[in-house]
């Protein structure tokens, strides 16, 4: 005897249509009880009528999906995973499978076989406090973000060194990165000067209040510093955010970065680390 499989959903249909087909129930009540249309009534119970129960069964039951990813494909994407990015987060796997072995499949598929082989673990959600956010900028290069984030950037192939960072706010594009030795002024300075070569003057810079950006006597009497100077120099107005989270598209490119960046640098060499820096705007963009 065959075993039918069937959903509570299709047992309860089965009843109702067995009603209709034996003429204890109209069409249009079968209808309304069911909530679907009185076309797909007739239908059932023509399936009905000819293969009995059996026939309200879903036909897809028991059958693999048209759309399962094939096993060659499937081993051939994990081997990439495990021997050239074993720490590697989804969406990052999905654009490096895209851009260097020409493979695309989606990264939803990628997060699911990684969880499956023990590779990526799902994260809690933490408790996050919202803020109110600020308005972006209306138009490219009115207000620019600026901060540095020290980090071991190269791992242990090189000392902890300092990412300069600039993000526009309108955009949310990184306008420079630079690698300096520690956050200092000639590091700020130089990052500047490329910007305007590049880009233009801004109208405006939003850094945090670090020492270089805010002098600490400035409570006690009003005093620009080095920086200060040179921006009211140049005519561009400094503002002071009173938290990280204020100037939160920066940050975000920082962890980002932080993610991302010392991955990707891994095993090139010094013409590679530029390529790399100079062609993450789009990348941490999305990645954000």
């Amino acid at each position: 005897m065959e075993i039918i499989q069937m959903s509570k959903k299709e047992l309860r249909r089965g009843e109702v249509i067995s009603k209709t087909v034996n003429g204890d129930l109209t069409q249009k009540k079968a209808s309304q009880e069911l909530s679907i249309s009185l076309r797909q009534i007739k239908r059932l119970c023509k399936r009905f009528r000819k293969a009995g129960l059996e026939g309200l069964a879903h036909r897809s039951r028991g059958k693999s999906s048209q759309r399962k990813m094939n096993p060659s494909t499937r081993a051939e994407v994990l081997g990439f995973i495990k021997n050239d990015y074993p720490d590697f987060g989804p969406q990052l796997v999905k654009e490096q499978l895209e851009r260097r072995n020409q493979i695309k499949v989606s990264r939803e598929w990628i997060r699911r076989l990684m969880i499956d082989e023990g590779i990526w673990k799902v994260k809690k959600r933490k408790n996050i406090r919202f803020y109110q956010r600020r308005n972006r900028r209306s138009q490219e290069g009115e207000l620019i973000q600026i901060d540095g984030s020290p980090e071991y950037w190269f791992e242990n192939r090189d000392p902890k060194c300092c990412l300069i960072n600039m993000v526009d706010d309108a955009t949310g594009k990184l306008m420079e990165l630079r690698f300096v030795r520690e956050e200092c002024l000639e590091g700020y300075f130089l990052g500047m000067k490329r910007y305007i070569e590049t880009h233009g003057r801004p109208l405006a810079l939003y850094s945090d209040r670090h020492t270089i950006f805010k002098s600490p006597k400035a409570k006690e009497k009003p005093k620009l510093t080095q920086f200060g100077r040179a921006m009211k120099e140049l005519d561009i107005e400094l503002i002071h955010a009173n938290s990280p989270q204020a100037k939160g598209r920066v940050e975000r490119a920082h962890g980002t970065l932080q993610d991302r960046l010392i991955k990707l640098m891994k095993g090139v060499g010094e013409r590679g680390r530029w390529c790399i820096v100079h062609n993450l705007g789009t990348t941490c963009r999305r990645g954000n």
